[in-house]
């Protein structure tokens, strides 16, 4: 039976990534950080060497992680949790980040010889939070939120994501 490699190395590749998320519990590190980790490794400049210079293979492949990811988040997001912080996390989405965007773009053309253009795109980058790095190390030191601080982020980094 011919098995294609290209199934077999996307199934070690997520055979990985579980085990990987089981270790990053025990340990007590963020799995977001273990699969960057791991995804630097694969990549054409480690050691994996696995080529992939295809952007539109790349956007889709992206498109795919981010649906799966707002999915994912949506199906945990109960409304009861979230309605009474709609007006401040839609703030936190819109004129947080711009206000951010624009501080950072500010301060890299400051520090660094770095045209007006440039800049407010790394601050766009920068200035969108997203909370699943932060509830994942929160989750693993079993810390918790007061008050509706998680529902807050939650929303916010919903409304960033779409």
């Amino acid at each position: 039976m011919f098995l294609d490699p290209y199934v077999l190395g996307a199934g070690a590749l997520l055979l990985a990534s579980l085990l990987a998320s089981r270790v990053s519990a025990r340990v007590g590190v963020p799995s977001l950080l273990l699969f960057l980790v791991f995804g630097m490794l694969m990549g054409s400049d480690g050691p994996g060497g696995v080529p992939f210079d295809d952007p539109l293979q790349a956007q889709a492949l992206g498109t795919v992680a981010l649906i799966l990811i707002m999915f994912q988040g949506g199906l945990q997001t109960h409304w009861r949790h979230v309605r009474p912080v709609v007006l401040p996390a839609l703030s936190l989405a819109t004129i947080g980040v711009a206000t951010s965007t624009l501080l950072v773009a500010y301060f890299i053309t400051l520090v660094a010889d770095v045209p007006l253009s440039r800049a407010l795109l790394l601050g766009a980058v920068v200035s969108s939070t997203d909370a699943a790095a932060l509830f994942s190390v929160m989750r693993t030191q079993g810390l918790a939120l007061k008050g509706d601080l998680n529902a807050l982020l939650e929303l916010e980094s919903g409304t960033n994501r779409s």
